[in-house]
């Protein structure tokens, strides 16, 4: 299987329980994709589903919890952010129970996870990491 989403180490934020999750939520999108592009994505889609429905709670809380606890000054942002993604994710959530698995949520569901991935992980969590990583010294 070739990798659209790969996780590599610049990703990291410096916390193995935070980088594990972005770990799995790569792998998770990039079964997506390939299975998408297989034709086998009704299966997938159900499971991804059921994932970001867990992770949006366990990850963010986690996340979150770290910026507090460490006094991070990004934390309104970040939290403003997950909500987004909270919302935007219920809705997609909300389509896929309405009409089951269509062209248009799984598209919605790549796009939607793969600017995440790309954009608050890659940008926004990333400062975190470096300033959690300072914090830490």
């Amino acid at each position: 299987m070739a990798y659209v989403f790969e996780w590599t180490d610049d990703l990291s934020v410096g916390v193995e329980i935070i980088d594990n999750q972005h770990k799995e939520l790569f792998r998770r999108v990039d079964s997506l994709i390939y299975a998408m592009n297989n034709g086998k994505g009704e299966d997938d889609i159900k499971e991804i589903i059921k994932f970001l429905e867990e992770y949006v709670v366990e990850h963010f809380g986690t996340e979150e919890s770290y910026m507090i606890k460490h006094n991070y000054p990004g934390y309104q942002l970040q939290k403003e952010q997950h909500e987004a993604f909270k919302k935007d994710f219920a809705e997609l959530k909300r389509h896929y129970e309405i009409n089951g698995v269509t062209l248009t949520i799984i598209i919605k569901i790549q796009q939607r996870v793969c600017d995440w991935l790309l954009n608050h992980i890659g940008q926004v969590d990333k400062e975190f990491g470096e300033f959690l990583i300072e914090k830490l010294k």
